[in-house]
């Protein structure tokens, strides 16, 4: 039993590969700029939490760098009390939802449509959804249409208007091709209809892709700003981003030099605008962890062929 012991060590010593110095060195290198680049990604969303619970006075005068001063929850009480914030809230998570949702139906079922190969005019309908990832009318003909259907200052408008990323179907397109066509045989053997070999077998093995899509449509539908304050003039109808919006330029406006900021000062524009922005950043942060298992895993299955 020993000589087995001391053999096995013996070969875990022969398989074991040594680092020289170079290899060492430029591991070193790699993960430090690596590590660099993470600071540099997440100090900005560190800087606006700190902030946010810190005293204006001394986020104004650069005191606040890298830990709260002066700390307080006085700026996410007034934030919640700000005319609009509630309600843009509100605004944001039917638009987000209810989007998500249209994205999603829409995207499944247009990839699942032309990933089949008996699909007739399937180049055709593919060319056809392709060429819309370069070229499209252009801003005012979006505009009109959706101004002729009567679709403004609605939320179906924001909607149903921008139900389709391109991309994503592309995405999903590409991992329905990849699933064995032997499941499909087999559930056709037993008397299965397309609805059901789309909804009992495409569906379940693909939670990666449909996953990794949700969170994509997810995140653009919560940021969305442009459309929605073109679409939607309404302040009873307006979300989050545009209220938001509009608070920064009136603070701007409002000019910081000609209020009063002291020590004793516990909230201010600036440090409310600093909470509204955590608040709305808030759901998109307790959502990724869920769904980041299945990011990795749903954007390479979608991109590799074989």
């Amino acid at each position: 039993k020993m000589n087995r012991i001391l053999t096995e060590k013996k070969m875990h010593r022969h398989h074991h590969i040594k680092m020289t110095w170079g290899d060492r060195i430029y591991s070193w290198i790699v993960n430090l700029i690596a590590a660099i680049i993470c600071l540099l990604v997440f100090y900005p969303l560190w800087y606006v939490l700190i902030a946010s619970v810190s005293k204006p006075f001394y986020v104004s005068d650069g005191t606040v760098m890298f830990w709260p001063v002066g700390f307080n929850l006085d700026s996410y009480v007034q934030a919640l009390q700000t005319d609009g914030v509630l309600r843009g809230y509100l605004n944001t998570i039917i638009i987000t939802v209810g989007g998500t949702i249209v994205n999603m139906l829409l995207s499944v079922t247009l990839a699942y449509a032309l990933s089949k190969k008996n699909l007739p005019f399937r180049k055709f309908f593919t060319l056809l959804v392709s060429f819309t990832m370069w070229f499209s009318a252009g801003m005012i003909p979006l505009y009109q249409t959706i101004r002729d259907y009567h679709l403004t200052n609605s939320y179906w408008g924001i909607i149903i208007s921008f139900g389709i990323n391109v991309y994503n179907v592309v995405i999903l397109k590409s991992f329905f091709e990849q699933l064995p066509g032997d499941f499909e045989e087999a559930a056709k053997i037993d008397g299965a209809n397309t609805f059901t070999i789309f909804a009992r077998i495409y569906l379940p093995l693909s939670k990666a892709s449909l996953a990794t899509v949700t969170l994509f449509y997810l995140v653009t539908r919560w940021n969305g700003y442009f459309w929605a304050s073109v679409l939607l003039t309404n302040d009873k109808l307006q979300p989050l981003q545009v209220v938001l919006k509009k608070l920064l330029v009136e603070q701007q406006s409002l000019s910081e030099s000609t209020l009063t900021i002291t020590p004793d000062t516990t909230s201010a524009a600036v440090t409310v605008s600093y909470a509204i922005i955590v608040v709305a950043i808030i759901p998109m942060l307790v959502a990724y962890p869920f769904i980041q298992k299945y990011f990795k895993k749903g954007v390479t299955l979608g991109g590799v062929k074989g």
